[in-house]
């Protein structure tokens, strides 16, 4: 017997095998109509009963695999409306991510090693590519961690926004949804970072530094913007070593 035929349970449900082969079977099915038909974001899609005739599966079947494919934000499920073609997200990263680290398949310090890489050169691209209010936003969210200085929590968040800003500036979406999916990362290291610190002037160095890589970004100078970057990213990491992180 074909292991993904629709074998059904005496209670007239799919059996658990039989069923993740057949909900895998609808997920291609979504996946390949998207691509035949140079579907974009937003995009409406067949219902579930469509898919399930196609697929030769029953609506339950169909269902989980809409679930499935909602869940990795491939498509968009709403109530009462059509499923939609959905939008890159950079959540089903960053869980991945967070599911490696705590199973002890990558360490901190190796997805700080990625990202230092990633940021080099998105803050480079971000240098040549960036438009003056965005140059403005990363200028003003510098400011403000700055003055937010006694708000650890508060910078933490201004981090995070400043580098997606950077990200977004680059003009590559890939690096925009890389460098939005170490969010977790940061919430984790950055208090530990931060305590770590041997005194306030040592955490103001660690804040000021946003503050040059803004202004390199301003004024055009990717390679300076780089070196600000690299040295930032070299405070951050020591200061985890010496927490003992890895």
């Amino acid at each position: 017997m074909d292991i993904n035929e629709d074998v059904t349970s005496p209670t007239g449900g799919e059996t658990g095998s039989s069923s993740t082969g057949l909900v895998d079977r609808v997920m291609s099915a979504v996946n390949e109509h998207i691509r035949s038909h140079g579907l974009s974001v937003g995009a409406p899609l067949p219902s579930e009963a469509e898919f399930a005739a196609r697929a030769g599966v029953s609506r339950a079947v169909a269902r989980e695999g809409f679930r499935g494919l909602a869940a990795l934000k491939l498509i968009d499920v709403g109530n009462g409306r059509r499923a939609r073609v959905g939008a890159a997200d950079d959540s089903v990263i960053s869980l991945l991510m967070d599911h490696a680290v705590h199973t002890k398949q990558i360490n901190i310090q190796q997805i700080l090693d990625a990202r230092r890489s990633l940021e080099l050169r998105t803050v480079v691209l971000a240098a040549l590519r960036r438009t003056d209010r965005e140059a403005a936003e990363m200028s003003a969210v510098a400011e403000e961690m700055m003055q937010s200085f006694s708000r650890p929590e508060h910078v933490m968040e201004l981090d995070i926004t400043f580098h997606g800003l950077v990200a977004q500036a680059s003009r590559n979406p890939l690096f925009a949804l890389l460098i939005a999916s170490f969010r977790f990362v940061t919430r984790e290291t950055f208090p530990i970072g931060w305590v770590s610190q041997p005194n306030d002037d040592a955490r103001l160095a660690t804040v000021s530094g946003h503050s040059v890589i803004a202004a390199a970004i301003r004024d055009r100078r990717p390679q300076e913007a780089e070196k600000a970057m690299a040295d930032h990213f070299d405070i951050a990491v020591r200061a985890l070593i010496n927490a003992g992180i890895t």
